[in-house]
């Protein structure tokens, strides 16, 4: 359901604002560094029942949603749809995604409907790793309330958020991405910072030294600090280099 004019709210602003965690009904307080419960079972769309620690080996993207929802929902997957399809990382390989319903009347089988509507810009061989997941309420809860998912019922609706989260292959949240696009820039470096822990490629590992996340605009900018100050220990080095090499031939 749509919430309005309902902000989404992360732990930072709610302990900027002065706010208690509990006061919140609808929106994110962010629970960075934790580890979600990876004991908790579920149903994938196949029908098979499956533990979060049996599925999450790799930086994993987590969306929670509801499968009749009129508004929120399907734009957020399409979202998810969209940046995956965009990203020059392999799915199944660097990451995987996971999609939870909070919806106790969702069903394997209305997960399988609902996930041929959005894995169609995906090839058909890493289709299996955007996992869709339905379940009893206490391991719901359970999941939602470690991630800081905060939603609630509205008649035959639920207000809720629109947040990604992406989680190492620990099981470590380690960033909250916000709204219904993503860049696929933003999620790359996500999935790259929830690397941390396993081989990540070279360039990677630069990426990481070059942008920060940075929690006001919630999206990655480059540090420009640092690079200047690399730029300027490389030209003194090279400065030295010359001066010694001259030094020598004389």
């Amino acid at each position: 359901m749509l919430i309005g004019t309902l902000p989404l709210v992360s732990g930072q602003e709610l302990k900027t604002a002065g706010y208690q965690q509990k006061e919140v009904e609808v929106g994110v307080v962010e629970h960075l560094g934790d580890t979600i419960p990876l004991d908790l079972w579920f149903f994938n769309e196949n029908s098979e029942q499956v533990t979060l620690r049996q599925l999450i080996d790799k930086p994993t993207i987590m969306s929670f949603v509801y499968f009749d929802c009129p508004n929120l929902c399907s734009p957020l997957m399409d979202g998810i749809a969209d940046v995956v399809s965009k990203m020059d990382m392999s799915l199944g390989t660097e990451y995987q995604v996971i999609t939870i319903s909070f919806n106790t009347s969702d069903t394997p089988e209305k997960a399988r409907e609902k996930k041929v509507n959005f894995v169609q810009r995906i090839s058909k061989e890493h289709q299996k790793d955007w996992i869709y997941l339905t379940g009893i309420q206490e391991n719901i809860s359970a999941i939602t309330t470690a991630a800081g998912y905060k939603y609630t019922p509205q008649g035959l609706d639920f207000a809720h958020p629109s947040v990604i989260m992406v989680v190492s292959p620990a099981g470590k949240i380690t960033r909250y991405l916000y709204g219904l696009t993503y860049l696929p820039f933003d999620v790359k470096m996500a999935i790259v910072e929830a690397q941390k822990g396993i081989a990540r490629p070279t360039s990677n590992r630069i990426l990481e030294y070059c942008f920060a996340y940075n929690p006001a605009s919630k999206t990655y900018t480059l540090q420009v600090t640092r690079i200047v100050g690399v730029i300027t220990i490389f030209f003194i080095i090279v400065i030295m280099i010359i001066l010694l090499v001259r030094r020598r031939k004389k």
